[in-house]
């Protein structure tokens, strides 16, 4: 790594803030100024790969010169300009990191990219066929985003990968299958046994089978969201999480067809009154969500979806159904209604 005041950057110790800072030059096109830029972090570790990624989205001939050009660096690089330019969000930036880190683990995932050979990255795509399809993808596509990038920045001549295959799984593709009439008719009847206090998300199962919220959507949910003259539900966020995987509320749907306003079934609306009386007389809760945890800011959706599958495993021997399932559910129902609307009721007469 360059030494304190080389023009490719240098990582140091701050020994008064007890941080390792990272510290490079950059060049102002409009005043012609150059300024000294400086991040820190926890561990040397930390400042040493975000100096990489830096000096290569900058394309320091020096740096690149001196140290190579390793894969995983070009992979990073092109992660945080996607961030930065909004190509994608935090959450899939933090996903993708995670791929690359676990890539970086490995011996083709170590080395420099113009040292990388077809075949040996068939090798390696063909030594993980036991993760899904989904998993094999996003690894073969950072594969492919790298080579293509450094052919067009001059740092290769020919592209690996025009030879590479992508392998299929050896695991089949998992099927999100939805509720049976009967399965949710005695899922509903049980939950509706219970209070909130041994079934704290007995609501959450509710609103998503009878409304076919996404649980992220559900646990985003305010009071402010709920229009009880018109019994109108509004649908304009989901809980998401940021680059560190950390939960944190979005600002927007999933998608733009997400954003919605939905009527609330007459059956179901007590339980939303209900939820709604929670929220009001919980503490350290200033948003008003409808679900939300006293020793944390937002629900983690998967504990939701462990509560879901510890009641159907254990009172239905059911073990193949997730909250997304119970979307699914609703949709499912909707199809196969008669009139193609969708069911409001509990089930029954529907």
């Amino acid at each position: 790594m360059p030494q304190k005041g080389s023009s490719e950057g240098y990582v140091f110790f701050n020994k008064q803030r007890k941080r390792w800072n990272a510290q490079y030059s950059e060049y102002n096109v409009e005043t012609g100024e150059i300024k000294k830029k400086t991040k820190s972090f926890k561990t040397e570790d930390e400042a040493k790969k975000y100096l990489k990624t830096i000096m290569y989205q900058k394309e320091n001939p020096l740096f690149i010169e001196h140290h190579g050009i390793p894969i995983c660096e070009v992979m990073r690089a092109n992660l945080k300009l996607k961030l930065d330019t909004n190509q994608i969000t935090p959450t899939q930036f933090g996903r993708v990191t995670r791929t690359i880190e676990k890539l970086e683990k490995t011996p083709i995932g170590s080395k420099n990219i113009d040292e990388i050979t077809s075949d040996e990255i068939q090798v390696y795509l063909n030594s993980i066929t036991y993760l899904s399809n989904s998993s094999i993808k996003k690894v073969y596509q950072q594969f492919n985003q790298a080579f293509k990038i450094s052919i067009n920045k001059g740092y290769l001549m020919q592209n690996p990968m025009i030879n590479v295959i992508r392998p299929k799984s050896l695991k089949e593709d998992k099927e999100v299958r939805a509720l049976t009439v009967d399965e949710q008719q005695q899922f509903t009847d049980y939950i509706l046994s219970k209070n909130l206090k041994s079934c704290k998300y007995r609501n959450v199962f509710l609103i998503q089978m009878y409304l076919g919220l996404r649980v992220s959507e559900a646990l985003a949910l305010t009071t402010h969201d709920i229009d009880l003259q018109h019994k109108k539900v509004n649908i304009h966020r989901t809980l998401t999480t940021d680059e560190n995987g950390a939960v944190m509320m979005g600002n927007k749907t999933k998608n733009y067809a997400g954003k919605r306003i939905l009527p609330i079934p007459d059956f179901l609306y007590p339980y939303i009154v209900e939820q709604m009386c929670v929220a009001e007389t919980q503490i350290n809760n200033e948003e008003k969500l409808l679900f939300k945890p006293n020793n944390s800011p937002y629900t983690k959706r998967g504990n939701v979806n462990d509560e879901l599958k510890r009641i159907l495993e254990k009172q239905f021997h059911i073990t193949d159904i997730s909250t997304h399932s119970l979307r699914h559910t609703y949709g499912t129902r909707c199809i196969e209604s008669r009139h193609g609307t969708c069911c409001c009721s509990k089930i029954n007469g529907s």
